[in-house]
């Protein structure tokens, strides 16, 4: 068990290793507190029972993706093996997932500004209603958003 802490906590006996563990610690606190924003947003679209039931088991999926995101993070940030160039930049597959995530952020970001400016414009909200308004739909945009 001692050769498991030194091994994985190592880092730890440098000012460098404390100023990154505070990094992360701060980010994902950051992360966490837009989290249950956007958790919030989301139930309040469900009808009064299914709530509760949403909010549980998004803040309960959130949490497991991001922890099992977070043991995936060192293997994410080595893909840099480029798989193909444009416009003179080579591209891996750890550029493409920050690409897709910055993506989908901006994508729900303007849908929900959108839908609050303009709450009566139909054409949208024929597809967001059908999706956003499901138990199933919200937890999956949620467990998404956190992927």
């Amino acid at each position: 068990m001692t050769d498991f802490f030194a091994l994985h906590f190592a880092f730890l006996a440098t000012p460098e290793g404390w100023a990154a563990m505070i990094t992360l610690i701060a980010m994902e606190v950051v992360l966490g507190i837009d989290n249950l924003i956007f958790i919030s947003i989301l139930t309040n679209k469900l009808p009064a029972q299914h709530r509760v039931k949403a909010r549980r088991l998004g803040i309960s999926g959130a949490l497991v993706m991001r922890l099992l995101l977070l043991t995936t993070i060192a293997y994410i940030v080595a893909m840099t093996t480029p798989l193909f160039s444009a416009f003179g930049h080579d591209f891996s597959w750890r550029d493409l997932i920050l690409i897709a995530g910055g993506l989908f952020l901006v994508w729900k970001a303007t849908k929900e500004i959108h839908h609050s400016v303009d709450p009566l414009d139909q054409k949208e909200d024929a597809v967001g209603r059908a999706v956003s308004t499901t138990l199933g739909g919200a937890i999956f945009q949620i467990l998404l958003l956190d992927l």
